[in-house]
């Protein structure tokens, strides 16, 4: 299992980001929400999803993650240089925490989401969790639970009821405001 961390201190793509990290205890979401935004990097990140290639890192992107308070998933919504959504990935994980640099982590149990604008829905990395099983990296425990919150997310995902959609939106203006004193590019 990997320990994954919010402000990607080793992304080593990455010349120059900024990032800020905010507590939230209200109505609509309790946890923590960090904002990371890339201003130079080495080169662009690509991704492929059925044989389109989509940018998700370069000048200008903001990767915004929700981390829900008593959940098993971390939710990152990638922006682009225009404030459009990329794609929503979803890390299903045993559990998230804090550094004492109020750094949030948590830890990957390889089963993943990706979610696009279109509705386009994939579930990645399957044979990853099963690979972590037989080694023994990953509890049969732990990776029941990460295919039953996968199974649960993607449930709300086809129902429409995966509230992190609009969430994210929402989010991206009240709190970038905040962030920055103005509205978010």
């Amino acid at each position: 299992m990997k320990r994954k961390f919010s402000d990607r201190a080793n992304w080593r793509r990455i010349l120059r980001k900024s990032y800020t990290c905010l507590s939230m205890d209200g109505d609509d979401f309790r946890g923590l929400v960090t904002f990371y935004r890339i201003h130079e990097l080495r080169e662009p990140l690509w991704k492929e999803y059925d044989g389109r290639k989509l940018c998700l890192a370069d000048r200008g992107f903001l990767w915004m993650q929700h981390y829900p308070k008593g959940e098993h998933f971390v939710v990152t919504t990638m922006f682009d240089d225009k404030g459009k959504v990329v794609q929503w990935y979803i890390d299903i994980c045993k559990t998230q925490g804090l550094t004492d640099q109020k750094v949030p982590w948590f830890d990957d149990l390889y089963l993943d989401i990706v979610v696009l604008p279109s509705g386009e829905v994939f579930l990645l990395d399957e044979d990853e969790l099963e690979d972590a099983l037989r080694s023994g990296d990953v509890s049969a425990k732990d990776a029941e639970m990460a295919r039953k919150t996968a199974g649960r997310l993607l449930s709300l995902i086809r129902n429409g009821r995966f509230r992190y959609f609009t969430l994210s939106l929402k989010h991206r203006k009240t709190l970038a405001e905040r962030v920055s004193g103005k509205e978010p590019s």
